[in-house]
């Protein structure tokens, strides 16, 4: 007898699922707020597989945002009483919340997390399903996997039902693969190399007027979904221009085509030849071809009208967030905004698309998108909603004016041979002499960093050795009227509880420390409360100076240590106040991209100096540095705001060296 492949059964391997946190506490609080906007996002998804109603499942959704959102410690707000005072948090769900962060317990929870198949979470983790979808195929046809998802997709099982068809079921397919791929998302430094280079190559085609990369790429996004390239083009040219693109070298499938858009998937192929490219471009290219020789990404390319372009490019670098509000901007003045343009809502009617667009306002860019609705323009990087909206309004503009990567002149955590390094001091002061920077910060590892067996820190008896030969070259420069300078630091390890290696008589002979944490296994086997006692207690160390990626991230390979980076910032603040100088590091590498772009507006508040660091180990590394930029603009932040903005004589006094 031949078994129905979709009927649920008992043998049926799960994985993937949730599961509630379990403290570590024996006294409250027993849970963080970070695991605590876990949860309640969890919960949200699980709410809405299980079909319960809408408006509980967004009163959760709702809830997780603003605690992620919340300035104050949690346990004080809670203890306080103030808790429901929190915009987003209601009765029910504050209750759910103070129970398990003063109990430990989370009520009837449990029963959620045990009811919904642990297979349908990663399903939703595919590129375009969302959990309402998933339900429906799940009620449908019981799948709970995603290869039994792959396999109705090929026995074509799903384009009958309702609310599918054929091309959502081909999308679902190229999902799965794009999940198995790059979980659905590539690095900035990678993304953008194959969308410049694509944007690039289509901007010289006959018939194209101008090519923009949008998206998550234009947004600066530290991880990069799908390239969206929009390409300006007269009606007459449009048909030339599609079948060119689709003759470019380096597409590896083309996923479909009409008259106004095509897919793609594009292959290493696309970054050859590329006209634009910087060195520091054609480095990383060569090193992805040589690491990934079956890398790809997907990218959708949009042709459009020139009348219609700045609509599409607005529209199509999002994010979904900005648009909406935009959208409610323009419905509170009678008008209609979407991709194709901007018009009266009275003279649409019920028109839609191209035929509503007919009416719409002329915008010859996107700034003017932005005055008809009394805005100013907001730079793409920071249109996420938070706050931009409320910002650009013409009546009361306080849209920050960002910094940009020629401000900065100089960086303070590199590496040289003297520990992990690749160049001598020398060779790394004359590249930053090259970028026409005032001064580099050298930061080896202290001695109790050890990989692999094999300590890599520099022995506090051989600092001295480093100390002189970096004075020797500063009286070099001088002597020759050039204005640069080294500064003497230290990647000094924060240990695990809360002391910085070396005696404080080796860290006083330092110009800065930048204070960071290495031996994460430690730190990830403690809780969130007395990580962040620890990281407070090796920042109020007098010789502690920045503090070095932060949470310890690496993108797409490991998450940040549990810390409450809220309460870092904020006492880092207050010893500024008190006339102790710290600062917190913008780690440029794109492998780190560490402090979060979210943080970067509360360190701006509480008055803690941003500093914008490679973490260089060779000459190319310092290059880096412009993607560190791109996080601090993401973040709101002014050249004001940040430390290596400042020129090497401000340095030199504010060190006091």
């Amino acid at each position: 007898m031949i078994q129905d492949p979709w009927a649920p059964h008992e043998d049926m391997v799960k994985v993937g699922g949730w599961s509630l946190p379990k403290s570590r506490r024996n006294e409250p609080p027993y849970f963080s707020k970070t695991q605590l906007v876990d949860v309640l996002e969890q919960v949200a998804v699980l709410l809405e597989l299980s079909g319960a109603n809408g408006f509980r499942v967004r009163a959760y959704q709702n809830a997780s945002r603003a605690l992620s959102s919340l300035e104050e410690d949690l346990f004080s707000t809670i203890s306080e009483g103030r808790l429901l005072q929190v915009k987003g948090i209601g009765k029910g769900i504050g209750g759910l919340i103070t129970e398990s962060v003063m109990q430990g317990t989370w009520g009837d929870m449990q029963s959620l997390y045990d009811k919904v198949p642990p297979g349908l979470i990663e399903i939703v983790g595919i590129p375009g399903l969302g959990p309402k979808k998933v339900k429906a195929l799940y009620d449908s046809l019981g799948i709970d996997s995603i290869g039994l998802l792959k396999t109705a997709c090929e026995l074509d099982h799903i384009s009958s039902l309702p609310g599918f068809g054929k091309k959502s079921q081909k999308k679902i397919f190229d999902g799965i693969d794009l999940l198995r791929r790059y979980q659905g998302r590539t690095r900035m430094d990678i993304g953008l190399l194959y969308g410049r280079s694509l944007e690039e190559k289509i901007s010289l085609i006959q018939g194209v007027e101008k090519a923009q990369l949008a998206g998550s790429a234009r947004r600066r996004r530290e991880t990069i979904g799908d390239l969206d390239i929009v390409v300006s083009s007269l009606i007459e040219n449009h048909q030339k221009v599609i079948q060119k693109i689709l003759g470019l070298p380096g597409i590896a499938e083309i996923k479909g085509y009409g008259d106004s858009k095509i897919s793609l998937i594009l292959e290493q192929e696309m970054l050859s030849n590329s006209i634009g490219s910087g060195a520091l471009d054609e480095r990383l290219a060569e090193a992805l071809i040589e690491r990934n020789s079956d890398a790809t990404i997907d990218a959708q390319v949009r042709i459009v009208t020139p009348e219609t372009f700045p609509f599409t490019l607005a529209y199509f670098t999002g994010s979904k967030e900005h648009n909406i509000r935009m959208r409610q901007e323009a419905i509170n003045r009678g008008l209609r905004l979407n991709e194709f343009g901007l018009f009266s809502e009275s003279l649409a009617g019920s028109s839609i698309g191209m035929e509503a667009a007919k009416h719409t306002l002329l915008c010859s860019d996107e700034s003017e998108i932005y005055k008809n609705l009394d805005m100013h323009w907001v730079p793409p990087e920071m249109r996420e909603d938070m706050g931009e909206i409320e910002a650009a309004t013409l009546s009361k503009s306080s849209l920050p004016e960002l910094i940009i990567p020629e401000d900065i002149k100089g960086a303070f955590h590199n590496h040289t041979v003297y520990s992990d390094g690749s160049n001598t001091l020398e060779e790394m002061a004359l590249a930053a002499q090259s970028l026409g920077w005032q001064y580099l910060g050298i930061a080896d590892h202290s001695q109790a960093l050890n990989i692999g067996g094999r300590s890599i820190g520099i022995p506090s008896d051989v600092v001295p050795k480093q100390h002189d030969e970096i004075i020797k070259l500063n009286q070099k420069w001088s002597d020759e009227g050039v204005d640069f300078r080294l500064f003497h630091g230290s990647e000094c390890d924060i240990l695990a509880d809360g002391k910085l290696d070396y005696s404080e008589n080796v860290r006083n002979i330092f110009s800065h420390v930048v204070g960071s944490i290495h031996a994460l296994g430690s730190w990830r086997n403690r809780d969130e409360i007395e990580n962040t006692e620890m990281l407070i207690r090796a920042i109020e160390d007098p010789t502690f100076t920045i503090l070095g990626h932060p949470t310890g991230r690496i993108l797409q390979v490991r998450e940040g240590i549990p810390i409450d980076m809220y309460a870092i910032i904020r006492r880092m603040g207050e010893l500024n106040i008190e006339g102790n100088f710290k600062a917190i590091e913008i780690n440029a590498s794109p492998y780190r991209l560490d402090l979060d772009w979210r943080l970067c507006k509360f360190a701006k508040e509480q008055k803690v100096p941003i500093c914008i660091n490679p973490d260089a180990h060779d000459i190319n590394g310092l290059n880096d540095v412009w993607y560190g930029v791109q996080i601090a603009r993401k973040g709101w932040l002014e050249r004001s705001d940040i430390l290596n903005t400042k020129s090497g004589t401000e340095i030199e006094s504010l060190f006091d060296v």
